[in-house]
């Protein structure tokens, strides 16, 4: 498995402070991605768990990830986790999701902060890329599931195809990050998007790392529009 070179760990280090900076303009910048809405809630569709599950939402941000299960679950229980504190006090105060109880945590050991579980199923929508130890936090989510229960991660990954990789770096250097300086001046987090995207596993790469935490049955599936190869539904389940 790839490790992130020293200088990125660092900077995943400091993600939650980060997105406190940028929380205010964090859902302004996402709804002019066209598609960000919708690829959530398909992913939130791929995991096709029961009506009245229980969910866990991890790196649940201002609870966009969040709204996409309310939609597609509307019976289900929800717990969203996130380690920005700007994030949550957007999250909190969106009136869909008054029914949601949220968490301040670290995703890296959900348990530790009241998200014991255990959950039908999990989301972690952008989060798996920003953990310093992504194969330590794959180890302690697997028994915060039920034996059958599904995992999703919503993530970014184009190191597969070199097409993916083009198209992400010239969106990125043309429209993200140049609206990131605008929206949120003086923050470097959308740079480290850039770069954290870059370094994450291909798609095959991920699924065998997935595998070798435990999860059976790992599959994933991609999004349409511009983000065609680049944002991935990937999904696994704890064995029965």
């Amino acid at each position: 498995m790839t490790r992130p070179p020293p200088s990125l760990r660092a900077q995943k280090q400091a993600v939650p402070h980060a997105f406190d900076r940028v929380a205010a303009r964090y859902d302004l910048l996402t709804g002019m991605n066209p598609g960000y809405h919708r690829h959530l809630e398909r992913s939130a569709e791929r995991m096709r768990v029961p009506e009245d599950a229980a969910l866990l939402d991890l790196c649940c941000g201002t609870g966009l990830s969040t709204l996409a299960l309310v939609r597609t679950y509307p019976r289900a229980r929800i717990t969203g986790l996130d380690a920005s504190v700007g994030m949550l006090d957007l999250a909190r105060k969106k009136r869909e999701l008054t029914g949601v109880r949220f968490l301040q945590g670290d995703a890296m050991d959900p348990a530790a902060y009241g998200a014991s579980g255990p959950f039908d199923g999990i989301l972690m929508a952008y989060g798996i890329r920003n953990m310093p130890d992504p194969d330590l936090c794959l180890r302690r989510l697997l028994p915060l599931l039920k034996p059958g229960g599904v995992i999703c991660f919503h993530e970014y990954s184009v190191r597969d195809s070199l097409r993916a990789h083009l198209v992400w770096n010239a969106v990125c250097l043309g429209i993200i990050i140049p609206a990131g300086l605008v929206t949120s001046p003086g923050s470097n987090i959308y740079r480290y998007l850039r770069r954290s995207v870059n370094a994450f596993d291909g798609a095959a790469a991920f699924l065998r790392r997935l595998q070798a935490a435990g999860f059976c049955d790992t599959q994933s599936a991609t999004m349409d529009g511009w983000q065609e190869g680049i944002v991935h539904t990937f999904l696994a389940r704890r064995p029965a």
